[in-house]
């Protein structure tokens, strides 16, 4: 295929062919906007692994809740905490029903502060950002967490999920497309296999570059502060400036860029549903990233 997707976060009970079927349409209109080429869902598919993380009787994943979160998922859900205090404190219009909650509250300390009462109350809150309802419940919160971190520390999911990867990309492949946390599976996938021949990696509200949490974690391990770069000629990375989950909105400061590639970030609006894959792969820059790899 020319286009292989890859989703985020919290699609546990969907499949390749459910993420394929509402990704091409937002792809196409991406495109048009972009003036590009039309496709057809014959040119794309799309890597599930959402059934890696469904549970399966008593054998299966364990649930996160506030009350057993490890020690990774605490730290960035308080670091979600701060961000969505921030933004909710930039959107705080007198009398606007359509605005971030003003009773909205921050954490009062700094650091880290590992302990299941600190977990709840800043689920409580996040869970009342306009980010965060616009995704989901607070159980689906908690389930994006534990994903994101199974992913980067248990070699047997990682594994698993990057089989699916390479069983996919094809010599035909010239597009790998990833959003939340598929951007870094697309990222570690592409560094895994340096005979690919992928012309374009094109990330969508990405948290590759979120400091000691994600960044520092990564596999190949980054060196004085510098990322590998994948294997792929052109890196686009597109982020919602309310994007909770992509922390960090500019990838190029943390990945120096080789002779004849490019790395470029862009900022873009997507509304309330900022972190949505539909609405990113709707925009202009992601259409004219997919075009110029097609041409």
């Amino acid at each position: 295929m020319k286009i292989v997707m890859i989703h985020g976060i919290g699609q546990t009970y969907l499949g390749g062919p459910q993420i394929l079927s509402k990704w091409v349409p937002a792809l196409l209109s991406g495109l048009v906007e972009a003036g590009g080429p039309r496709i057809s869902e014959q040119d794309c598919t799309a890597v599930g692994y959402g059934a890696i993380f469904r549970p399966r009787g008593q054998r299966g994943i364990v649930e996160a809740t506030a009350q057993n979160l490890e020690a990774w998922e605490q730290d960035m859900l308080v670091e979600w905490w701060r961000e969505a205090t921030r933004l909710s404190e930039l959107n705080r219009p007198a009398n606007d029903k359509t605005g971030e909650d003003p009773t909205l509250q921050g954490p009062s300390f700094k650091g880290r502060a590992r302990v299941p009462k600190v977990a709840q109350r800043a689920l409580e809150q996040v869970a009342r950002s306009r980010f965060f309802r616009a995704i989901g419940t607070p159980d689906l919160v908690l389930r994006f967490l534990r994903q994101v971190r199974l992913f980067l520390n248990d070699a047997e999911i990682k594994s698993a999920i990057l089989a699916r990867v390479n069983a996919t990309v094809t010599p035909a492949t010239r597009v790998l497309i990833g959003h939340s946390l598929g951007t870094i599976v697309a990222y570690e996938a592409l560094c895994s296999n340096p005979d690919w021949r992928v012309h374009t990696l094109l990330t969508l509200g990405s948290p590759l570059a979120v400091p000691e949490l994600v960044f520092d974690r990564l596999t190949p391990r980054p060196q004085n502060g510098c990322g590998v770069w994948p294997n792929v000629q052109h890196w686009i990375n597109i982020a919602d400036d309310g994007d909770i989950v992509a922390l960090v909105k500019a990838l190029a400061p943390y990945f120096p860029v080789p002779t004849n590639a490019s790395l470029t970030d862009f900022i873009v609006y997507n509304g309330w549903a900022s972190h949505s894959a539909e609405r990113y792969l709707s925009t202009r820059e992601a259409g004219q990233a997919v075009a110029t790899a097609l041409a």
